[in-house]
């Protein structure tokens, strides 16, 4: 005789399906609905599975405790479907989280255990601000998580946007990150992108419209993810990415599609630590007059002198200066 324990609600909403204690399976979060989430386990095979009530309640300040990317146990609800129950998280090796847009919660993590984490931008329909890129970065470095600046739609840069192109790759790679340069319609570029991704896991994420779902498409032949053009009147992106879903690519490796958006909040900074994000600041920083200093106005600021001369990016520091401001008024 079968032994059963935890009700569950089905995805047709019935409530008389019980959990087999005997069948603990594992598996990867490969998409969430923010309702459901779909495991794929060792095997390969796809399962639809809810969370346990325990999950909501351990404190985590985030609209999803479980994400994908994740590593999980869980039990069989039935066979068919293919359905299940999520009963443990396994520990994670890292996590890149932003603010969440949810009043009631404090963040949501867009994916868990990657090896990278690419920021995709453009500098036209729709353009892509440095603010964004470094608001990323700055995350990324904070979870010890390799950065790398994508930029796509090269095929419809004029001359002075190449000449932008050049100015920002220039800035990026003096300080570590590794800058790529694809037309996701002309195919240019993508061999190189390719060999980055191979046999890693690596999160993608930018606003919508940049090509997120169009670079998936193209290097995961047979995909067929949704696109839509880049609105004509406010020259911005469409959404049609709707979940985070993880997809295994041909040659080796997965990357994690993410919903477009807008901003990118930082969360879990403090103001005293924002500036050890920004690797060249941070270098800088070892000759500041005092420890303690914020490089913002203080007497003796190595990092303000060598923005005044040019060694440091003066956007990148009034990117700075801006998410070093944006923390200050939400603690206060």
């Amino acid at each position: 005789m079968q032994k059963y324990n935890d009700k569950i609600c089905n995805q047709s909403g019935q409530t008389s399906i019980f959990v087999k204690k005997d069948n603990n399976l594992e598996g990867t979060v490969k998409k969430s609905t923010g309702s459901w989430y779909y495991v794929e386990d060792t095997n390969g095979e796809e399962w639809a599975c809810k969370i346990k009530g325990k999950f909501r309640i351990k404190g985590i300040r985030t609209t999803n405790p479980v994400a994908v990317g994740d590593n999980v146990k869980f039990r069989i609800v039935q066979e068919t479907p293919k359905e299940g129950l999520i009963t443990d998280l396994k520990e994670r090796k890292n996590y890149i989280i932003r603010r969440a847009t949810k009043l009631s919660k404090e963040s949501h993590i867009i994916a868990a255990n990657v090896d990278q984490a690419i920021v995709m931008a453009s500098l036209i329909y729709p353009e892509t601000f440095t603010l964004f890129i470094d608001r990323f970065l700055v995350t990324a470095e904070a979870y010890r998580i390799p950065g790398i600046v994508l930029f796509n739609k090269i095929d419809l840069y004029d001359e002075s946007l190449m000449e932008k192109l050049e100015r920002l790759t220039n800035i990026y790679t003096k300080i570590g990150y590794q800058v790529c340069t694809i037309s996701t319609k002309t195919g240019e570029n993508l061999d190189q992108l390719k060999s980055l991704l191979k046999h890693r896991q690596t999160v993608i994420a930018g606003n919508s419209g940049v090509g997120k779902s169009s670079l998936i498409n193209e290097i995961i032949p047979g995909s067929n993810i949704k696109t839509k053009p880049v609105s004509e009147a406010h020259k911005t992106g469409k959404h049609t990415t709707t979940f985070a879903e993880r997809h295994t690519l041909p040659f080796g490796g997965c990357i994690i599609d993410t919903p477009g958006i807008k901003g990118f909040g930082l969360v879990d900074m403090h103001k005293e630590e924002i500036y050890h994000y920004f690797p060249e600041i941070f270098e800088a920083s070892s000759d500041c007059k005092f420890h303690n200093c914020l490089h913002k106005n203080e007497p003796g600021c190595n990092v303000k002198q060598q923005v005044e001369e040019g060694f440091i990016d003066s956007g990148r520091y009034r990117n700075y200066l801006s998410i070093l401001q944006d923390n200050e008024e939400k603690y206060r």
